[in-house]
C-alpha cells in the first residue's frame, strides 16, 4: 500500500475541500512555511493519542497549535500530583480534578489552545480496541503501554486498507525514544531547484525489534538496547510500562546478561550505568518531554503533508550527552 502523505479524505492527492477564510487567517504563518496544501491535509487529519504522560502532552500541544483536524485522547488513569510534575496540561489545583481521568483533564486544557481543533476523549484499554476502531484515524501515537500492546496495536493498524501512520513514544528519566512505521511511504523534497520523489519501506515494530542484535552496526545507540531490556523485564514480570524501580536493578542486570549472551552481543553495549538511570527514576524529565514531543510533532506533520525526510525508523535522545540519534533498524539495513 503506497500513498503520498496522509490525508483525512483518504485520497492522498491534495484535492478536496479548501481551507476556510478563518483557517487561512489563523494559520497564515504556517501556510507560508509549508504551503496551503500541507495545511489543508493537516486540517483534515484525525489523530489518536493513547497514554497522556508529559511527552504526549507536549506532542498534543504542538499538533493542536498546528491545526490538525481532530485529536482523540485515551488515558483512563485518575489524575494525581505525580503526573502533574511532568504534564503541563494537568491543572496544579487538585480541587478541579473531580475524579476526572488524565485524558479528560488534558482534553479540557487542549481545547483552549485552538478552538478550531476538535479534541475529544475515548475510553478503554489499548489491547481491547478492534481493527475497526483504528480505522477512524490517520495517525496513531502510542505511549505508556506494554511491549505486547505496542505490537498488537501496530498489527491492527496494518490490517486496514487505509494507511495509518503509527508511532510509539517513551520517555524515561532524561532519555526518550520514538518509533515510526509509515508502511510503504512516498514523499517529495526539494533539492536546490528541483523536487525529488522519494520512497521508503518501513518494518513493523515487531519486525524492527526482532532484528538480531549481532546484525546491527557496531555504533548502534546504547539506548536502543537498554529500552529493549527494560521492556522485556516489565513484560516478564507482568508490570505496566514504567513500573520499575531501583529495587529491580539486579533483575534488570541479570536479564541484560542473558539477552546479550543469547544475542551474541558484548555487554558493554548496554552499560549498567544507563540501565540504573532508567530504573532509578521512571518519571519524565520535562525538558526532555519538550524535545521528544517537539520532534514527534514535526514527524507527524511531515507524514501528513508528505513533505520532508521522515525518520526511519527510531529516534533516540539522551540529555546526558545532549545527542539526538536516528537509527534505521530493519532486516534490509542490518549491519550497515
Amino acid at each position: 500500500m503506497s500513498r503520498r502523505g496522509i490525508d483525512g479524505d483518504g485520497d492522498g492527492d491534495g484535492d478536496g475541500e479548501e481551507l476556510t477564510a478563518q483557517e487561512t487567517a489563523l494559520y497564515d504563518r504556517q501556510i507560508r512555511v509549508w504551503g496551503a496544501d500541507a495545511q489543508r491535509r493537516l486540517s483534515k487529519a484525525h489523530v489518536l493519542v493513547y497514554g497522556m504522560k508529559g511527552t504526549a502532552a507536549e506532542f498534543c500541544k504542538n499538533i493542536v497549535l498546528a491545526g490538525v483536524g481532530s485529536l482523540t485522547l485515551i488515558d483512563d488513569r485518575v489524575a494525581s500530583e505525580e503526573v502533574f510534575s511532568s504534564n503541563f496540561l494537568i491543572p496544579p489545583d487538585e480541587n478541579v480534578y473531580g475524579g476526572k481521568t488524565l485524558a479528560e483533564l488534558c482534553c479540557d486544557s487542549l481545547k483552549d489552545f485552538n478552538p478550531m481543533v476538535r479534541v475529544s476523549v475515548a475510553k478503554g484499554d489499548l489491547s481491547s480496541f478492534d481493527v475497526e476502531f483504528f480505522s477512524k484515524f490517520d495517525v496513531v501515537v502510542i505511549s505508556c503501554c506494554s511491549l505486547s500492546a505496542k505490537k498488537l496495536a501496530n498489527e491492527k493498524c496494518r490490517k486496514l486498507s487505509k494507511r495509518i501512520a503509527f508511532y510509539t513514544v517513551d520517555c524515561r528519566d532524561s532519555c526518550g525514544e520514538i518509533f515510526v512505521d509509515l508502511l510503504d511511504y512516498r514523499y517529495s523534497k526539494k533539492k536546490q531547484d528541483e523536487t525529488i520523489e522519494c520512497h521508503l519501506q518501513y518494518p513493523t515494530f515487531e519486525e524492527a525489534i526482532s532484528v538480531p542484535w549481532r546484525a546491527l552496526h557496531r555504533r548502534m545507540s546504547k539506548l536502543y538496547f537498554a529500552m529493549r531490556v527494560i521492556e522485556k523485564f516489565e513484560e516478564a514480570e507482568g508490570r505496566n510500562a514504567g513500573e520499575v524501580s531501583i529495587a529491580d536493578l539486579s533483575g534488570v542486570l541479570k536479564l541484560k546478561k542473558e539477552l546479550c549472551t543469547a544475542q551474541s552481543l558484548n555487554e558493554s553495549h548496554v552499560p549498567d550505568t544507563l540501565l540504573e538511570r532508567l530504573v532509578a527514576n521512571t518519571k519524565e524529565f520535562p525538558p526532555v518531554c519538550a524535545i521528544i514531543g517537539g520532534m514527534l510533532g514535526q514527524e507527524v506533520i511531515k507524514a501528513i503533508s508528505g513533505k520532508g525526510d521522515p525518520i526511519k525508523n527510531f529516534f533516540f535522545f539522551d540529555a546526558f550527552d545532549g545527542k539526538g540519534i536516528i537509527e534505521d533498524i530493519s532486516d534490509s539495513n542490518a549491519g550497515k
